[in-house]
């Protein structure tokens, strides 16, 4: 960060739709960092240097120039108008002009190429402008060193004739005995270049930075709880809960379902907040800087202390006021149940929002399976109502499960045993 001059916003968000963030400039540092820290080979380089002054762009074009050296990388980058200084650092040189290339080979041998033609360039003349300008037409004239009786202008179209039939063999001629017996194997690499553990720190730690910017969309969701399991509780309160007959136990149920219902619903908010990690998350995937399984563990891991605050604040606000069996043992297994019911739907979230890709579609696939659930869940419709080729969907439900898991836990109490009609 240091070297592409990025450290006085190295604590700045890079920005988005709706926050300004870092300049173009760092943006476009940024960018370069980002692709540096992969495993790719080879590199191509779109005039990097725009919005950059002359002196970040030396520093940066010289870190690649050693890193390209040093870890046999290969490089092809165009810059507009570069320094002097900065075109020293290159090895080779590709010289473009009207869509042909007139030149391809060694930077040092550049000026000898033009010189075999007749053109020569001055001693105190940048390099770089030299090669612009020798293939104009308003300026080739200055640089003839021929006879200016018999100069004529050299096309472009002539220039790279030359280059190819007449440089262009001696160049390759010399490179050929140059590395004669120089010839290295491809370094390749199969997997990341770094370990599996590391790869999950990295992860985790970028999770636990996320966690802290989205805190507060988690205090929201924790308030939320808490007017939710207020207003359940003033409804179903215990006073006005028996134990006598079935529609005693109707209410039980009702107070049952809609608990699991507010778990389901309280893991909708993962579509949002996968659908923002899904474009760096393939991007990072494509680069082989970031496995699909270090981002979901880490991301299960930081969110299993969230979640378990959330369904113990709702089991500890609700289970006594609503009346339920008066047992620690019963308290916490509809604890785990609801757990589980909240783990299930941040999963079934994350995985629609992988499907869907994009917000309307994830949300369409979600109202979609969500009805389906609740129809098949036994609560809605009662299994021995379905018609029997649908059966099927009750079993498939993971609502049924958590229904039938907190209600067994209620109503297996002794002060179910014996009950009126």
């Amino acid at each position: 960060m240091e070297i592409l001059g990025l450290s006085e916003c190295a604590d700045t968000l890079v920005g988005d739709e709706l926050r300004r963030g870092i300049s173009g400039g760092q943006k476009k540092r940024a960018t370069i960092g980002e692709m540096l820290v992969g495993l790719a080979r080879c590199f191509f380089m779109d005039d990097i240097s725009t919005g950059l002054d002359s002196s970040t762009t030396y520093e940066i074009v010289k870190f690649l120039q050693q890193m390209t050296h040093l870890m046999d990388l290969s490089m092809v980058m165009s810059l507009l108008q570069p320094s002097p200084e900065t075109l020293e650092l290159f090895d080779d040189i590709i010289l473009l002009c009207e869509g042909q290339i007139v030149y391809h080979g060694p930077r040092e041998n550049a000026i000898d190429c033009f010189q075999m033609m007749g053109f020569r360039c001055p001693g105190r003349k940048n390099v770089a402008d030299f090669l612009q300008e020798v293939t104009s037409k308003m300026d080739q004239r200055q640089y003839w060193i021929g006879d200016e009786n018999v100069y004529q202008y050299w096309p472009i179209e002539n220039i790279a004739e030359f280059f190819y039939s007449s440089y262009l063999p001696r160049l390759a001629e010399n490179n050929m005995t140059n590395n004669r017996g120089n010839d290295r194997e491809i370094k390749t690499n199969a997997n990341h270049g770094i370990s599996r553990w590391n790869i999950f720190k990295a992860c985790f730690s970028r999770e636990v930075l996320l966690l802290k910017r989205n805190s507060p969309l988690h205090i929201f969701k924790t308030v939320q709880i808490i007017i939710l399991a207020f207003v359940i509780s003033t409804v179903f309160i215990r006073e006005n809960m028996n134990h006598k007959t079935i529609l005693d136990a109707n209410k039980y149920m009702g107070s049952l379902f809609m608990a699991i219902v507010i778990a389901n619903f309280n893991g909708m908010t993962e579509i949002a907040m996968t659908m923002k990690r899904l474009p760096t998350f393939y991007k990072q995937r494509e680069l082989l800087a970031l496995p699909g399984w270090a981002l979901l563990s880490s991301i299960y891991i930081i969110n299993l202390p969230m979640s378990l605050i959330e369904t113990g604040l709702w089991t500890s606000l609700t289970y006594y006021v609503i009346g339920y069996s008066p047992s620690f043992v019963r308290f916490t297994q509809q604890f785990l149940v609801l757990f589980a019911m909240h783990q299930m739907s941040m999963g079934l979230y994350r995985f629609l929002a992988a499907i869907g890709r994009t917000q309307v579609m994830s949300n369409m696939l979600s109202v979609v399976i969500l009805i389906a659930i609740y129809i098949f869940g036994g609560f809605v419709i009662s299994k021995d109502n379905l018609q029997p080729w649908l059966q099927w969907g009750y079993w498939a439900s993971p609502f049924t499960y958590a229904q039938n898991a907190v209600a067994l836990n209620e109503f297996l109490d002794e002060r179910w045993a014996t009950i009126c009609n």
